[in-house]
């Protein structure tokens, strides 16, 4: 299904809640997260130096991860992002790859 651009702007209120969810990681363990021009980054020191980088790109439609030398895009399902290759949700990644960086289980966010 392709978004026209206003309901992709719509739907990137999901990443405004995951920088709400965020909050609870920042809180937990030693992760700084700075949402800023539509632009979530978290910032990890220990015990993986690290940051991911979380961007909706709105001429694709896409929401984008960089995170541990790898790109991510994923694409709206009909019910969230997801990225195409796992199936895994916005949340969901962005939980694997913060855990991965933590050096932790996934995080639940």
């Amino acid at each position: 299904m392709a978004l026209t651009e206003s309901e992709f702007r719509s739907r990137c209120d999901e990443f405004n809640k995951l920088n709400r969810a965020l909050g609870v990681v920042a809180e937990q363990y030693d992760a700084e997260i700075l949402f800023q021009n539509n632009v979530l980054s978290i910032e990890i020191e220990e015990p993986n130096t690290g940051k991911i980088v979380i961007s909706p790109q709105t001429p694709t439609r896409q929401i984008w991860i960089s995170a541990q030398s790898t790109s991510f895009k994923l694409d709206w399902s009909g019910s969230g992002f997801v990225l195409p290759s796992t199936g895994e949700t916005l949340n969901q990644l962005v939980g694997r790859l913060i855990g991965e960086q933590l050096g932790v289980e996934a995080i639940q966010l």
